[in-house]
């Protein structure tokens, strides 16, 4: 059974920085895309960041571009969000994503096939 495990969430004053991680068990986690969305309250579900299976492959929204990094760790079968300069608008809960096709980095919430129960950021200005 595939499970991912989101920690490091908090709250933080604008400006501040946060690292989230995304532990990952039940499958190859190497052979897998991983991606970080977020959802506000009234929002929908959107994307933050992905990085492809051996991570060549990055993608970011414009929102957090320059701002947020992610990485992977095959090893430790963990993906990571680094969140500096973070804003109020960055209020959220974030969640961790799995696409088992690692073909491509997709970035609709509907291609990913295992969710994480979700971490609340909440940035104060």
């Amino acid at each position: 059974q595939v499970q991912l495990v989101e920690s490091g969430g908090g709250l933080v004053q604008a400006g501040g920085s946060l690292r989230l991680s995304c532990a990952a068990s039940g499958r190859t986690f190497s052979s897998d895309t991983m991606a970080w969305f977020r959802q506000a309250p009234g929002k929908e579900r959107e994307i933050v960041s992905a990085i492809s299976r051996i991570g060549a492959r990055t993608y970011y929204a414009d929102s957090v571009k320059g701002r947020f990094t992610i990485t992977r760790d095959n090893a430790k079968n963990t993906v990571y969000l680094q969140m500096n300069s973070l804003k109020p608008e960055d209020t959220a809960v974030y969640y961790c994503a799995l696409d088992k096709r690692a073909t491509v980095v997709y970035t609709s919430p509907g291609e990913y096939d295992y969710w994480g129960q979700g971490t609340q950021v909440t940035v104060s200005s």
